[in-house]
């Protein structure tokens, strides 16, 4: 069966293979769906890159779909009134991969789309980040059965209190008390119910905004008994009346995720303080030539850069006209580098990933939201380990061999890699007098296992330093 990457909306449900992505449409949603798509609105958010642009079957299309060996099984006892197809985002990543400024952004889009839908006769059923992915820097919102035509009367937005679950409230955690996104939606998909974040707020706060509205009130309100006249619809006679409600309370929380984002000018230079210590001015000038060459020699269309920091070689790689991938583990890195790509529109996606805890597989099934590793598994034309092998190595004690086979695994072609010996200072001090156990990570040890992978094309020295930069292509077969 092809892999159903979505299906909790009863509406339809979405398949993936071959680089392509289908949308399923059962038969009550099509009309509603083929509407909004015709609408005026859906036309300016698709050209306004907002939306991501999609196309229905014809009745031909999809016979021969239907011929394929596997999709008939995963069509089978399910209902197809239409079968639309999405254009592909190059990289999906999930909420608990960014940074709180993507999460923010992602945020801005959901109410961005709102408040355009409403403007058309629509509302938004769903307000999660699950239903934006990022083409490099810039979000897109991928959920075209989200839309759903509202009650003009009804002034109430069914999708609120999931906005401040799964948008407010991590921003809100991860501004006063550091929780990384990941945190947040470890234990639900859901993202973080007031009563979790109410525990973690001291008395006195919990009655200071944002605390109160966000978190103290919708907790003390859940412990009375729920009744089914709480749900009950409500509708005004005044349409305008309802709809400038419903404005108002976009606004209103376009205000509160203002407030929670992270500053712009946050400081992160302790973050890559060590590493870009490393190197004198001469070195890190050679290492920049060897990155440039290697990017102006080969122009690789998608590079991966593991443990990127501030993204210094992976905004030169973006520059170079490939589409980036930059994984870190520090939150600050991440951000900071989100803004740098978005300030200069880089073809740049950074995300908060350490390779050594790659993002697992999530969801039902484990099929939802597949891996790191299974989305990135050659998906790249060059990977950068630049300043990070000898982390892996000492620190995370990962086999040379291990980081290598992962290397050739995510790289179609090229893989770039500073070597660290185990007499550079750097090196030592994250042995932290553990020398012995990696006595036998030498130069010659390196390339010997390189080379049971990889052709070495080049390799360069840095002067004075016990580092080396190889330039690797991946053997075939």
């Amino acid at each position: 069966m092809w892999p159903v990457v979505s299906f909790r909306d009863p509406g339809g449900f979405c398949v993936t293979c071959d680089r392509r992505v289908w949308r399923v449409v059962g038969a009550g949603a099509c009309a509603e769906m083929e509407e909004f798509l015709a609408s005026p609105t859906a036309a300016r958010l698709i050209s306004q890159r907002c939306l991501i642009p999609t196309r229905k079957l014809s009745a031909g299309e999809v016979e021969e779909l239907r011929k394929a060996p596997h999709l008939g099984r995963t069509l089978e006892g399910r209902e197809a009134g239409a079968v639309y197809e999405h254009e592909r985002v190059e990289f999906p990543s999930f909420p608990y991969e960014w940074p709180p400024e993507m999460l923010a952004a992602a945020g801005r889009l959901t109410l961005d789309i709102a408040q355009a839908a409403l403007a058309e006769g629509y509302g938004l059923k769903d307000a999660t980040p699950y239903n934006v992915l990022f083409r490099g820097s810039q979000p897109v919102f991928i959920d075209l059965l989200s839309f759903e035509k509202r009650n003009p009367g009804d002034p109430v937005w069914k999708a609120h209190a999931q906005f401040c679950r799964m948008f407010l409230l991590p921003l809100l955690a991860s501004k006063h008390w550091g929780m990384r996104p990941a945190d947040a939606f470890a234990k639900r998909r859901d993202g973080l119910d007031p009563v979790e974040v109410y525990q973690l707020c001291g008395p006195v706060r919990r009655f200071l905004p944002p605390f109160l509205t966000l978190v103290s009130l919708p907790t003390w309100l859940s412990r009375r008994a729920a009744s089914p006249s709480m749900y009950r619809e409500r509708l005004l006679s005044n349409p305008d009346k309802a709809r400038f409600i419903l404005d108002s309370l976009f606004n209103r929380l376009r205000r509160a995720l203002q407030r929670l984002e992270p500053p712009a000018d946050k400081d992160t230079i302790w973050s890559n303080y060590a590493e870009t210590h490393s190197y004198s001015e001469t070195n890190f000038a050679a290492k920049e030539q060897f990155v440039t060459a290697a990017l102006e020699e080969f122009h690789p269309g998608r590079v991966l850069d593991v443990g990127a920091n501030t993204g210094h070689f992976s905004a030169r790689a973006a520059r170079a006209g490939a589409r980036v991938v930059a994984i870190d583990y520090d939150l600050g890195c991440v951000g900071t580098l989100w803004r740098r790509a978005q300030k200069e529109n880089l073809d740049l996606q950074p995300l908060a990933v350490d390779l050594s805890r790659p993002s697992a597989a999530k969801g039902w099934r484990n099929r939802e939201c597949p891996s790191f590793l299974e989305r990135a598994a050659g998906g790249f034309d060059l990977v950068l380990l630049l300043a990070v092998l000898h982390h892996l190595l000492v620190t995370e004690r990962v086999p040379l061999e291990e980081v290598l086979d992962v290397v050739s695994e995510l790289t179609t072609s090229l893989a770039l890699i500073e070597y660290v010996g185990p007499e550079d200072p750097m090196f030592q001090t994250i042995a932290r007098g553990r020398d012995r156990l990696h006595a036998d990570l030498t130069l010659a040890a390196f390339e010997s296992a390189c080379r049971r992978r990889f052709q070495i094309i080049r390799s360069q020295p840095l002067e004075g330093a016990h580092r080396r930069l190889y330039l690797l292509r991946r053997n075939s077969g």
